[in-house]
């Protein structure tokens, strides 16, 4: 009689519903995505020195490209990769923090091709706050348009998302739109943080307050 190896029947279960070798690929890069994610959100909410902060980012935004060129195919990674451009763009200067800005629009397209919910809604509501603040031709890719789309799609998806209804209610104001700023706002400050976003969120419930007081 052939030797059966005590753990045989449970790795054929396993084989067998794909449970043993599918999370593999994901192992690989969510550790590093993880921490990722998490000293953006400390540098992002905690670092008070500008030169520090932008520093921290331009080494985050490296880590993150390297990240990407390894999984390329994960959308994801991507999204990641786009908002902590993004956030660099804004501590930089001049033609520096447009490079970022149309890198950030880059990676975040590409991010939405893989995955059209767009990591939650997170690459929208970023590309958003890119066309409204980055210059208009020939320079650069701001479009007011482009960025009213980017941020009704990111609220088509998470309609009570602090940071949706943030950045909209900012976009809205500097429109002229003051009534629809104001309920934007309301709906920011009135949001729920997200899990693993708690202190970037609860940041940008603190500017959603300033904003409402300001209409």
């Amino acid at each position: 009689m052939k030797h059966r190896h005590p753990y045989q029947p449970i790795l054929a279960a396993l084989l067998g519903t794909g449970l043993l070798l599918a999370p593999l690929s994901g192992w690989a890069y969510e550790d590093e995505l993880f921490s990722l994610k998490s000293r953006w959100e400390h540098t992002t909410t905690q670092m008070e020195d500008s030169s520090e902060r932008r520093n921290t980012l331009e080494a985050l935004a490296e880590e993150a490209e390297a990240l990407a060129q390894e999984h390329e195919a994960e959308a994801d990674v991507l999204v990641w990769q786009g908002i902590i451009l993004a956030s660099y763009a804004r501590e930089r200067s001049g033609l520096g923090a447009l490079g970022s800005a149309k890198d950030a629009r880059s990676v975040l397209e590409r991010a939405i091709e893989l995955d059209p919910q767009g990591g939650n809604g997170s690459a929208y509501v970023t590309l958003g706050a890119l066309y409204d603040r980055a210059p208009g031709r020939p320079l650069g890719f701001g479009n007011s348009e482009t960025a009213e789309r980017m941020f009704q799609r990111a609220l088509e998806i998470r309609p009570n998302g602090i940071d949706t209804n943030f950045y909209y209610a900012a976009y809205l104001k500097e429109e002229g739109r003051e009534d629809e700023a104001r309920g934007h706002a309301q709906r920011a400050v009135e949001g729920e943080a997200r899990e693993g976003r708690q202190a970037s969120d609860e940041a940008l419930r603190g500017e959603a307050e300033a904003l409402l007081n300001s209409l």
